[in-house]
């Protein structure tokens, strides 16, 4: 578990959140509304580099991000999802299987969607500012 106590913490959990499954590119996000899903989104891609203005793809579904290295990062808010199919239907499987980062909140929208090989960071809100971060690792990671 790692533990969030106020907003000057984000940029130290990003950073151990990078080192502890930087070799795994799919990262489910999952938490009440408004615990914080995307605001530690914006602080993982901004250790990433990330040069665009990041928000959430809540009406989207996706947003492509671009690093400074040109390397694509992708950030997906399955909340409005109606189905697999619309899913599917833009292309998530592929976003997936890319080799390259997907940050997706609400994943259990798309649970079937998902690789074996990902990541699952569940954020609970203790009181105030203060949240439980809770990591896993499935399946196997990149090389």
């Amino acid at each position: 578990m790692i533990e969030l106590n106020s907003p000057t913490d984000l940029v130290p959990v990003a950073n151990q959140l990078l080192v502890l499954a930087s070799d795994c590119p799919v990262w489910c996000f999952k938490g009440e509304m408004g615990v914080g899903k995307t605001t530690l989104i914006k602080a993982i891609c901004d250790q990433l580099h990330v040069r665009d203005t990041m928000s959430s793809p809540t009406f989207s579904i996706v947003n492509e991000y671009q690093t400074t290295e040109g390397e694509p990062i992708y950030h997906f808010d399955f909340y409005r999802i109606k189905s697999l199919d619309e899913a599917r239907d833009i292309g998530a499987e592929e976003y997936f299987f890319s080799g390259h980062y997907c940050f997706i909140e609400w994943p259990e929208f798309v649970a079937d969607l998902l690789p074996d090989n990902r990541v699952e960071i569940s954020i609970n809100l203790v009181s105030g500012n203060r949240r439980e971060i809770n990591l896993t690792i499935y399946g196997e990671t990149r090389d």
